[in-house]
Parts: structure tokens; sequence; C-alpha cells
């Protein structure tokens, strides 16, 4: 029995619209014009007898019908472009573009990557360092690592590791004219911050403690500065405490107290909704997992 279906040219000019919701940016992924596209959505439009899209002055929108045809249309382009994917790498899987933040990379992923590669010589990894959440659509990163707390519109996530707020400083610090017995005594030392991150202030509200002006101190841009600065003994930080593992435990930093605080916000793997399954991709999101759950080893 023949398939009933709609013109191919006209679904693939139509899948690439409603992904982007932007006529021109599906021309230009297609190399078409931005009336070939609107032509082609006409003719599919006209062949299902109803309306895809809702065209506004500067804004396009999916009508019901569009987005139930967008559902079943990208995960059917999805499973093509993977099993095409699959036949012309052989052995080889592919490149998958990683967005990670460069805290996380430096202090966790980098020195695990190792194993990584030795588990999935066939895949290749791009690493591409940002602090901002992924546009899925307007990039080529495949699967991204942020911190937040799980809601990003358009991506699928999955938690990877909650993440507790603890002080750590050097020892050279703790030698000081000061004592660093109790969170009171911080009022006698510099807190390192980071840029557009108050955690000082919720770490501690946290603990109690209101004699401490948690707006003082040096701010740094980036995450891995302010580490290092702790670290030269330039004053107290605040440190996840699941990444700050190996330098905890080769002594280049210390806890002052044992006091960590809950941030609500965690690292999350993250990724085009149907793209979890993809050969390039699963086995990444999965060895995430399962380091998270091996213990540190020098």
């Amino acid at each position: 029995m023949a398939r009933n279906l709609p013109p191919p040219l006209a679904l693939r000019s139509f899948e690439a619209a409603a992904r982007h919701l932007n006529f021109t940016r599906a021309a230009e992924e297609l190399h078409v014009t931005q009336a070939a596209i609107s032509h082609q959505v006409k003719v599919l439009e006209e062949h299902l007898g109803v309306r895809l899209f809702v065209r506004l002055t500067r804004k396009l929108l999916l009508t019901e019908e569009g987005k139930a045809l967008m559902a079943v249309v990208g995960d059917a382009f999805d499973r093509i472009a993977e099993t095409v994917e699959r036949f012309g790498m052989g052995d080889n899987v592919g490149t998958n573009v990683v967005s990670l933040p460069s805290y996380f990379a430096s202090q966790w992923l980098s020195p695990r990557l190792t194993r990584f590669w030795r588990q999935h010589p066939n895949i290749d990894l791009r690493l591409h360092l940002s602090n901002e959440p992924v546009n899925f659509k307007q990039s080529d990163v495949d699967v991204a690592v942020n911190w937040g707390q799980g809601d990003w519109p358009g991506a699928t996530s999955e938690l990877l590791m909650r993440m507790k707020l603890t002080p750590v400083c050097s020892q050279i610090l703790l030698e000081g004219t000061h004592p660093l017995d109790t969170p009171s005594d911080l009022k006698h030392f510099t807190l390192l911050h980071e840029t557009n991150y108050d955690g000082w202030t919720q770490w501690l509200a946290a603990v109690g403690v209101h004699d401490v002006d948690p707006r003082v101190g040096s701010t740094i841009d980036d995450p891995n500065v302010v580490l290092h600065a702790a670290i030269e003994g330039q004053g107290v930080a605040l440190g996840g405490d699941t990444l700050l593992v190996a330098d905890l435990a080769t002594g280049q930093l210390v806890r002052p107290f044992e006091l960590s605080v809950e941030t609500g916000f965690s690292y999350y793997i993250v990724y085009p909704t149907g793209a979890r399954q993809r050969p390039k991709v699963k086995p990444f999101c999965d060895w995430l997992h399962a380091e998270v759950e091996t213990p540190y080893s020098a």
C-alpha cells in the first residue's frame, strides 16, 4: 500500500523552519532563499490542509498542528542522520562537541579525560569552554555540562552531580597572625569572590554568621583564578566540594572548618531533546555518570 506522504523537499524545509522558528535561518542552513522556504512551507500546508505556522510581524510560531508534525518529523530526521552518520564513519563515531564551564573542565574533567579516550578511542572530543548556556539551534555543540537548576528551554537535562559550597584556603594562610577556627573569624581575612556569583552571602547566611561582610574582598572573573589565588594564600575562596577533591588530597588547599552548604544549583548534562542516543553522545554521557561514582585516585 502506497504511503500518502508530503513532498520530501517541503518536509525538509518545514523541519528547518520549525527548528529555528525563522525562515531566514532555515534558508541559510539549506542554502536556498527565504522565498524558497516560504514556498515549500505553503506547499506543505496546502497538501495537509492545515496551517503550520502563525506568522507575526517579527515572530514565527508553530500552530498545534505544526507542533504535532514537528515532533514526528524532527525525530525522524534525527534518526536518519544518526544512521547515515554510522554508514560513513565505520569504526570512527566522529567528533563530539562538548560545551563546559571552565571551572568544571579544569577541576574535574581534565584529569579524567585519559580514561575516556582509553575506553572510547573511536570518539574524538572537541571541548568548548563557556559559562553560558548553549543555544543548540545556533551552534554545533552536541552536548553540554551546565551549572544551574536543570531547566533549559528546548533541551533535555539530567542531573550529573549536586554541589555544596565549602570555604578553602592555603595552609600558609592558617599559619598567619589571626586564627581561622570559626566562620566568624573570616572577618579578618580577604574573601575571594567570583564575578556575578554572590556565594559568600548565601554561605554566611546559611551557617548563621552575621558579623562578616560578604561584600568585601577581591572579585575575579574566572573561577579558576579565584581558586589559584586561594592556593597562593591571597584569601579564602568558596569551592564546590566535589570539584576540590584533588586539591584537598594533595594539600594545596585545606578546609578551615567542615561546613558545606547546599546551593540549590548543580551540574547537569544537557543536550538537544532526542540526542541522548546518538552514538557519540550516549557513551560520553554514560561515562560522565560513571566517573561521578568513581572514587578519586591521584
